[in-house]
């Protein structure tokens, strides 16, 4: 081993809205917060997802290969269309190509994720009301 994942890193033109969706779907808390550089992580000791201030970002453009999708993040859910109402209302946008395995979405900066169902594997996910 070389290293350990610190954050993945995404680009987009503003931090704190982008962390505060994905805090919000992901039901952890913003630990770190900037004008440029804002993280969402279990807590400030362990790595998370950072968003950091590109004020030139030129979102992905799903399918399309001269602005491909460059990164994207699976969300596992207990439930598809009950997690895809509460992201379509926190400001997500849905994207073509759903099937019965998961859904495409875009974040408020454009970013593609999908929704997955949650393997038998996994525990299931504690939802958080509020």
């Amino acid at each position: 081993m070389i290293g350990r994942l610190h954050h993945i890193v995404i680009d987009c033109p503003d931090p704190a809205a982008l962390a505060t969706f994905y805090s919000e779907i992901l039901g952890l808390p913003i630990t770190f917060r900037s004008d440029d550089w804002v993280v969402v992580a279990r807590n400030d000791t362990t790595s998370g997802i950072a968003f950091q201030l590109a004020p030139d970002h030129q979102p992905p453009e799903w399918r399309n290969l001269e602005r491909p999708q460059q990164m994207h993040l699976d969300i596992m859910v207990d439930d598809l269309d009950t997690a895809e109402a509460r992201v379509l209302k926190l400001g997500a946008r849905k994207l073509t190509g759903e099937d019965e395995e998961s859904r495409v979405y875009a974040d408020p900066a454009g970013h593609p994720f999908c929704l997955i169902p949650r393997p038998g594997w996994a525990r299931p996910i504690q939802s958080r009301v509020g």
